[in-house]
């Protein structure tokens, strides 16, 4: 544990707020800040005896401003190993795309979130892990709202996406479960785009960014003076979200008197403000996500049992990635697709070998890790493929077992096998329902597309779909 206390972080930033803040979310961490205000003085820092102790660097692009990339590069330069994260207001892909090849390790927009910065720190500075390649760089695209960007033709997240484009022409409380970066934020969206309530207040709540002492008033909101500090009434999310949908991310780490709070507000349909004296009637659909099983929860006393009652009148659960590999090709297709259409990026696409490489890893970032690894890899290719010498660092991963993987490959590798690993021919069944999956993949789940080039109707294809298992939201 002193080892990991030792960890020395420096901060070139000429913000104190934002100094204080970073130097107090890191120490969170077991982190000691060594805050600089210029690029000139962090250049001269790495040759003294402190600079020697660094562990990681965060350079607000504001202080070298236009030359921030340059900084990070003449960073680079004297010490390679050094992670370094830039911190940014601004959200272009070609700023990111930018620091990266000048060889930024994460890419952080502000105000960054709490858990979003020590996640990076952790990422960055964890050995086990390949720092170059996996890290859980921030999404760098901004997604599509429906049903048929979800990609995937597993059964298992076919059928949660049916049960999630089912809730979301309704009014009921629904719960989100999956790991990190499967997708939930994404699902959350598309579900309130289809929904009746479109149109009306919507807002992400993450209880997990917001202190423990205030996510009640962010919650439930407070009249001036209920509490010391209390120098201006706060409508909270509830009520800000009335007639609209309100998102309540990593619903698990909400303190266990708010969650009574919000199981009586959920029964009576009505909130009441901290210090108010009478409460206000709301209606708004209540969507929560956790990345942990609430029934494991709450047996284990962890969550009260009146609120996941309330919440679970439906409930969704995402599949991690590595029980869906056979989704992989498409995923990586369809982000490749994305990627391109950056700026700074061009369209690329992607041999059978990076496939087959991609899809023997075990992903436990999920689709979001697998998107931030393409991402990385598009940023540096000089061809106009993707092969398996653009993941070095995830062949290194793997080892030797990933040329038995490449060399035998699985059902769930990329193309559509024709023969069984003895030699036979397989079921044609099963060549169709491969088929059917690689159409649903390549023209990114919608339906008609994937049946007009199929050559067959909607409904025959919905009929095969049915008939060979394949589950459909779309």
């Amino acid at each position: 544990m002193a080892e990991f206390e030792q960890r020395l972080l420096m901060l070139i930033d000429d913000e104190p707020a934002q100094c204080r803040l970073i130097s107090a979310l890191a120490a969170r961490e077991g982190w000691r800040t060594l805050v600089v205000r210029d690029s000139e003085t962090a250049i001269a820092t790495l040759g003294t005896r402190q600079g020697m102790q660094l562990a990681a660097i965060i350079l607000d692009q504001w202080v070298p401003g236009d030359d921030a990339c340059a900084l990070i590069a003449e960073l680079k330069a004297r010490r390679p190993a050094l992670p370094i994260l830039m911190l940014t207001t601004s959200s272009s892909p070609l700023l990111a795309v930018e620091a990266m090849r000048a060889g930024a390790a994460d890419y952080l927009i502000k105000p960054v979130a709490p858990e979003r910065l020590m996640q990076a720190l952790r990422a960055a500075t964890t050995r086990e892990a390949p720092r170059d390649e996996l890290a859980p760089l921030t999404e760098k695209m901004s997604g599509a709202l429906d049903f048929d960007a979800m990609i995937g033709a597993a059964p298992t997240f076919r059928a949660a996406l049916a049960v999630a484009a089912k809730a979301a022409r309704g009014h009921a409380p629904v719960l989100i479960e999956g790991e990190s970066g499967t997708g939930k934020e994404m699902l959350v969206r598309a579900m309130h785009a289809a929904s009746p309530r479109s149109r009306a207040p919507f807002r992400i709540v993450n209880i997990g960014s917001v202190p423990v002492n205030s996510i009640e008033s962010v919650l439930f909101g407070h009249e001036k003076g209920a509490f010391p500090g209390a120098f201006d009434r706060q409508i909270g999310a509830l009520q800000h979200c009335d007639t609209g949908t309100l998102i309540l991310d990593e619903i698990d780490r909400l303190p266990e008197p708010v969650q009574l709070r919000l199981a009586e507000a959920i029964a009576r349909s009505d909130v009441r403000p901290i210090g108010a004296r009478h409460s206000f009637r709301i209606d708004l659909r209540l969507i929560a996500a956790s990345n942990l099983p609430h029934r494991d929860l709450v047996a284990g006393g962890h969550f009260l049992p009146e609120l996941y009652e309330a919440l679970a009148q439906t409930t969704v659960a995402l599949p991690p990635l590595r029980e869906r590999t056979g989704d992989i090709p498409a995923l990586a297709r369809h982000f490749l697709a994305r990627i391109g259409e950056q700026p700074g990026l061009r369209p690329l696409g992607i041999t059978d070998s990076a496939l087959s490489l991609l899809s023997a890893y075990d992903w436990p970032g999920n689709v979001r890790q697998l998107q931030a690894v393409l991402f990385r890899a598009a940023v540096f290719c000089d061809g106009d493929a993707l092969t398996g010498e653009d993941f070095p660092q995830l062949s290194n991963l793997l080892g030797t077992g990933l040329q038995l993987a490449v060399s035998n490959p699985v059902h769930d590798t990329p193309g559509v096998l024709l023969y069984t690993p003895d030699g036979n021919l397989r079921p044609l069944e099963e060549i169709e329902a491969d088929v059917i999956r690689l159409a649903i993949g390549h023209y990114r789940g919608h339906m008609t597309e994937v049946a007009r080039r199929l050559g067959i109707g909607r409904s025959t294809l919905y009929r095969k779909l049915s008939d060979l298992g394949i589950d459909s939201a779309a």
